[in-house]
């Protein structure tokens, strides 16, 4: 490793003449240096440390490692607008970036979250100077990957996020009163009405805040279609490392961009995912410890990623096969040729018709029931069912809850005790036939691993939110609804069994719905209706998850890859 000189502050000026600033590190050595390149909104110092090694380190591997403030963040001139000038301001700093002194003309880009937009973003304006981007947990779509889920409104992340950006404008503005106020509120998200989501503290504190805007749009329209990166990347191609967690709350957008850019690359496309959370990327995720081998490898796998294809090394990542996945449960690294659908094997939900009172009342079977059952159960929005754990909530990650799988307005349906060791990899699709009496309302689906001693922990989720054709006269009737659930790759050891939660919320991971049919942005609490749902199982109604089962893994181990 090299030593590296002290840090410096550079400036240039994008196309519209707004001065972007930057922190520069240069290894203390002679020679040229290939770029990367880090554009993130949170003040530039931080570097996203909070799952990266330091830019230092970086430095120290041969690259000149630029992080710059994106407009009107940190010293940045302009306004902070999300996501509205990341194409232009993104392709001006790359070519801006490889005019470096000391720099050989190629520029990677790294980052997670935001930082991990900006790559996709600047990507899409086809800088020649780009070689390669590693995108780390991204909404590849922002409608479904990042704002909702199955038409829901992801209250907590937004809610959160919203407030973490209006603290940091009320810094940059000097407004001591407003930032103190927004980091309680950070601390302490103020969440009085599950149903009216709109915040009074946003609306005084951040008036032009992005989260209002997102609310106003609460269907697929126009406004989504021209933000997300999505639109500028189609004739985008160059090697890539995608990253993702498998409780991290981006892993549809991870997993989509991935999948696209696999499909039709001609260049390669590597894929790692990890058990963490959006962050932090550690072995210790929710109420589980994944053991050493979830350690985050991320930093040394970027440098070997960037010595290949900056620096034309062969580090003989091209030998190897390109995705890799933590499975849980095992607690190993898979490494695959692909990220395929595994073969969906049915489960078929079994009832005696209180599988709301009890765990021991419905089940899940591979043989389709013979006798039909309905299971109704009741949503009281004055206290809805509590999301624990997951990927749309805080903290995220896997706990137990089988204390909410007590609860009455929770159907539950649960395996026999396995026989023998369970291998699940890709999306598991919940196929329900149900009926509720209001013309909106929401269906949650998660999937668990129960053991022996009665605990229950959450492997994934999915949401829903359903509502009714104003010109359908008659709301309330039996029809089937798909509820996809979080990607996920996982070992369910023999003697455990696997266990599918349905509710009508999960608060405050997403808005509670009214059952009225108003969007989250134009409901109050006080309109919410008490709504009775019934599941329907047997011939005639053949509600059922498709498990994606995949076979026991010959080898899962980390050490040869990062050797």
């Amino acid at each position: 490793m090299l030593l590296v000189r002290q840090k410096q502050t550079a400036s240039m000026l994008t196309r519209d003449g707004v001065q972007l600033d930057a922190d520069v590190y240069y290894p203390d050595a002679e020679g040229e240096f290939p770029v990367l390149l880090m554009r993130q909104p949170y003040g530039r110092a931080i570097a996203s440390t909070v799952v990266y090694a330091h830019p230092t380190w970086y430095a120290a591997h041969g690259y000149i490692v630029v992080i710059q403030d994106v407009r009107g963040r940190g010293t940045s001139e302009g306004v902070f607008d999300l996501f509205a000038c990341e194409v232009e301001d993104g392709g001006d700093t790359v070519n801006w970036a490889a005019t470096l002194p000391g720099s050989t003309g190629q520029v990677g880009m790294y980052g997670f979250s935001y930082q991990g937009m900006t790559q996709l973003y600047a990507a899409g304006s086809c800088p020649p100077a780009l070689k390669t981007i590693c995108p780390a947990m991204i909404g590849y779509d922002l409608y479904t990957d990042w704002a909702y889920e199955g038409g829901a409104f992801c209250l907590q992340t937004n809610l959160g996020w919203a407030i973490q950006l209006a603290a940091e404008t009320a810094r940059l503005k000097g407004n001591e009163e407003a930032y103190l106020t927004l980091y309680g509120a950070a601390r302490n998200p103020p969440l009085p009405d599950p149903v009216d989501v709109r915040s009074e503290l946003l609306k005084q504190l951040a008036p032009d805040s992005y989260y209002h805007t997102w609310l106003d749009h609460p269907q697929r329209d126009e406004y989504w279609e021209n933000l997300s990166p999505g639109r500028y990347l189609s004739d985008v191609d160059m090697p890539m490392l995608h990253i993702g967690g498998w409780f991290d709350t981006y892993m549809r957008g991870t997993l989509r961009f991935y999948r696209e850019m696999a499909a039709r690359s001609q260049f390669p496309q590597h894929l790692w995912v990890g058990p963490w959370a959006h962050l932090p990327w550690g072995r210790k995720v929710g109420a589980v410890d994944y053991g050493a081998e979830a350690a985050n490898p991320i930093d040394r796998l970027q440098i070997r990623w960037f010595d290949q294809f900056l620096k034309s090394i062969d580090t003989g990542l091209l030998n190897e096969k390109p995705v890799h996945l933590f499975e849980l449960g095992s607690h190993q690294w898979r490494a695959l040729p692909k990220f395929s659908a595994a073969s969906q094997q049915p489960y078929f939900l079994h009832s005696t018709g209180l599988a709301s009172m009890s765990d021991q009342e419905g089940s899940l079977d591979k043989a389709p029931p013979t006798a039909d059952s309905q299971d109704v159960f009741v949503h009281d929005p004055w206290r809805p069912v509590p999301s624990v754990g997951g990927h749309a909530a805080f903290p995220a990650g896997s706990f137990d809850r089988s204390a909410v799988d007590c609860r009455t307005d929770v159907v539950t349906y649960t395996t026999k005790p396995l026989d023998e060791d369970l291998y699940l990899m890709g999306e598991a699709i919940a196929q329900l036939y149900c009926t509720a009496d209001a013309p909106s309302f929401d269906l949650c689906a998660v999937l668990s691993e129960v053991h022996p001693n009665g605990s229950a922990f959450n492997l994934a989720q999915g949401y829903l939110r359903i509502d009714s054709s104003p010109d359908d006269a008659t709301p309330n009737f039996t029809r089937p609804f798909q509820i996809i659930l979080q990607p996920i790759c996982a070992q369910i050891a023999k003697g455990n069994a696997l266990r599918l939660s349905f509710s009508a919320a999960c608060f405050p991971a997403y808005a509670v719905n009214p059952g009225t049919g108003t969007p989250p942005g134009d409901s109050q609490l006080i309109d919410a209706q008490i709504i009775t749902l019934s599941i329907y199982s047997g011939s005639n109604h053949p509600s059922q998850v498709l498990l994606p089962v995949t076979a026991a893994p010959l080898a899962a181990t980390l050490n040869s890859v990062l050797v």
